[in-house]
C-alpha cells in the first residue's frame, strides 16, 4: 500500500472524523516547523507527511481510493471504471457533470490554518516563514511565546473562524439547502453492517476562481442495525459557487422490502400460514436467518388466531449496542376447513369435549 496514512496519524482503520482531527491537531502541534527550531527540516517533512494523511482520510472520497488501491492507485489516479460501475461497485450520482478523478493534495499550511485561524504570509507553502510576524510576534524572547500560542490551541475544537475569501467562509456568504438521496439497503445489509460506495459528481473552483466538475467517491458505512430514515451526512459535498457555502449531502436510509421478515423497531416478524390439524397438535418453524442460519422452531402450545411465538434475541442489532438483538416473532395464519361433514363435525365435537 505504500505510506501507511493511518499509522503516520496513529489510528485505526475504523477512526471516525473526531478521532481524525484530535490525532491531527496533537500532531500538528508537536511537529509543527516553527515550533522545532533547531530541528526544522525534519519537523517540516513530518508536518507534511501528517498534513496530507489527514487530508486523505477526512476526505471519504479520497479514502475510499486509498483503502481500495492504496497510496500508488490514489496518486497515480482511480483505474477507469469497470462493468460494475465503477471502483468497488460504486453507484454513480451526479450533482453536474463529471471527468475522472485525480488527487490533488491540499497544501499542509492551508489545513494548519484552517484548524487554527493562521493562513502563511508568503503564500508559498512550505517555503521560508508560514506565518505573518503579526501571527506570531516579533519579540517571543527564547521561544517561549511559540509555546504560549500553541497551547492556547491546543485543545480546541475544529475550525477558526474565517480563513480568507478563498474558502468561502467570510462574512456575507450563506449555504445552500442540504441535497437529500435515498439510499435503499436490503434487511440483510441493516443487519450485518455493510459499506456502500456512491460515486458522485460536483462542481468547484480552483485557486484561480475557475470551475471544474470532478467525480468523487464516497464511502458510506453503513452500520448494523440502521433504521429507515437514519441519516449520513457529508458536508459541503455539493457544487461549489461564489459567494455561497455549498450545500451538505445527505443520504437517507431505506429499507427494501424483504420476502421473508418485515421489521418492526428493532423486531423481526414473520408470518405462516399452517393448516388448523397442526395449529392444534404441533408445529415446527423453519427459517434462514438474516445473516444465514438454519433455525428450527417446534412450537407445542395450541396455536391460536392470535398466538404470537416470541424467539428472543433473533432480531435485528440494536445500533447503539450490535452485541444485542430484538426478538423474532412469529405469527400464524391459520388455514380453517371450507366444510365439514355430519360426521366430522360429531368427531370434532367429541373430540374437543372430551
Amino acid at each position: 500500500m505504500g505510506v501507511d496514512y493511518y499509522k503516520i496519524l496513529q489510528v485505526d482503520k475504523n477512526a471516525n472524523d473526531d478521532d481524525l482531527k484530535k490525532a491531527y491537531r496533537k500532531l500538528a502541534m508537536k511537529w509543527h516547523p516553527d515550533k522545532n527550531p533547531n530541528n526544522k527540516k525534519d519537523a517540516e517533512a513530518k508536518f507534511k507527511q501528517i498534513s496530507e494523511a489527514y487530508d486523505v482520510l477526512s476526505d471519504p472520497q479520497k479514502r475510499a481510493v486509498y483503502d481500495q488501491y492504496g497510496e500508488e492507485g490514489l496518486k497515480g489516479g482511480v483505474p477507469p471504471p469497470d462493468a460494475a460501475g465503477g471502483p468497488g461497485g460504486a453507484t454513480y450520482f451526479s450533482t453536474g457533470g463529471g471527468t475522472p478523478f485525480t488527487f490533488n493534495p491540499r497544501n499542509a499550511d492551508d489545513i494548519f490554518a484552517e484548524f487554527f485561524g493562521f493562513r502563511g504570509g508568503d503564500g508559498g507553502g512550505m517555503r521560508g516563514t508560514r506565518f505573518s510576524s503579526n501571527v506570531f510576534g516579533d519579540s517571543m524572547g527564547g521561544g517561549g511565546g511559540f509555546d504560549n500560542i500553541f497551547s492556547s490551541f491546543g485543545g480546541g475544537g475544529g475550525g477558526g473562524g474565517s480563513f480568507g475569501s478563498g474558502g468561502g467562509f467570510g462574512s456575507g456568504t450563506r449555504k445552500a439547502a442540504p441535497i437529500e438521496r435515498s439510499l435503499p439497503c436490503t434487511l440483510e445489509e441493516l443487519y450485518k453492517g455493510t459499506t456502500k460506495k456512491m460515486k458522485i459528481s460536483r462542481d468547484i473552483v480552483d485557486i484561480s476562481g475557475k470551475s471544474m466538475t470532478v467525480e468523487e467517491i464516497l464511502n458510506i458505512n453503513v452500520k448494523p442495525g440502521w433504521k429507515k430514515g437514519t441519516k449520513i451526512t457529508f458536508p459541503e459535498k455539493g457544487n461549489e459557487q461564489p459567494n455561497m457555502i455549498p450545500a451538505d449531502l445527505v443520504f437517507v436510509i431505506d429499507e427494501k422490502p424483504h420476502s421473508t421478515f418485515t421489521r418492526d423497531g428493532n423486531d423481526l416478524v414473520v408470518t405462516r400460514r399452517i393448516p388448523l390439524a397442526e395449529a392444534l397438535t404441533g408445529y415446527t418453524v423453519h427459517l434462514t436467518t438474516l445473516d444465514g442460519r438454519n433455525l428450527s422452531i417446534p412450537i407445542n402450545n395450541v396455536i391460536h388466531p392470535d398466538y404470537e411465538e416470541i424467539v428472543p434475541k433473533e432480531g435485528m442489532p440494536i445500533s447503539k449496542d450490535p452485541t444485542k438483538k430484538g426478538n423474532l416473532r412469529i405469527k400464524f395464519n391459520i388455514k380453517f376447513p371450507t366444510r365439514l361433514t355430519p360426521t366430522e363435525k360429531i368427531r370434532i365435537k367429541e373430540l374437543l369435549n372430551g
